[in-house]
């Protein structure tokens, strides 16, 4: 029977290298897959991992019909054995919905990865409607760490390495730029108390004892 799977994780567990796997073992059997995604690091149109591969994607616009763009891809001659959406907690729960229902109304497999909560630990609307709808929810098992060792659990967005908890909900960074908004993965603990590698670091260089000099 086809399947809604949702891969779910922190940053740097490994979902776009898995959706990559999964496109790379379908097409060696000679199935055809589509790809879609949502503000990619690599540019617009790119299905990217952090290990430098990539490959071409359709670039999801805001109030875009996916079951009907699949099905006007199939009604042209187009074949797609499976579907891919990457950075699925950028689609808003309508798409998530016509993902449904392109398993459900034209039988094809759709496999959807995104990060389940947000730099202040609230659930994308996108995620959210992943989780009450998939058939299948994939908790990957490759463990992102947190700068202490400790297993990653929470995303934070970050400004000159300082973790911040306010802003808009999507703003795309890089997790190689921490002087610029970037996003760092956390545990539970650091996170709560925004204690960031950069910020631990600077703590960590601070005398906790002023110099005394003799007279």
């Amino acid at each position: 029977m086809p399947e809604l799977v949702f891969f779910s994780g922190t940053m740097d567990c490994g979902k776009s290298t898995l959706a990559l796997q999964i496109e790379h073992n379908r097409s060696a059997r000679g199935l055809a897959g589509m790809i879609f995604t949502r503000d990619d690091r690599a540019g617009e149109g790119k299905l990217s991992s952090r290990l430098g591969l990539v490959t071409d994607a359709v670039e999801v616009e805001d109030g875009q019909d996916l079951y009907a763009y699949v099905v006007d891809h199939l009604s042209q001659g187009g074949r797609a054995d499976y579907v891919i959406a990457d950075e699925a907690q950028f689609l808003v729960p309508e798409q998530i919905d016509q993902l449904a229902r392109v398993v459900d109304d034209l039988g094809i497999d759709v496999y959807a990865f995104g990060i389940t909560t947000d730099f202040r630990s609230k659930l994308f609307p996108g995620s959210q409607r992943l989780v009450e709808l998939a058939d299948r929810v994939e908790v990957l098992q490759v463990e992102a760490l947190c700068w202490c060792g400790a297993r990653a659990t929470h995303n934070a967005r970050t400004i000159g390495g300082e973790m911040v908890v306010e802003g808009a909900q999507v703003v795309v960074g890089d997790v190689n730029q921490p002087e610029d908004i970037g996003y760092e993965v956390l545990c539970r603990r650091h996170h709560r108390r925004r204690m960031t590698s950069a910020t631990t670091r600077a703590a960590a260089l601070s005398p906790d004892v002023l110099p005394v000099s003799s007279a």
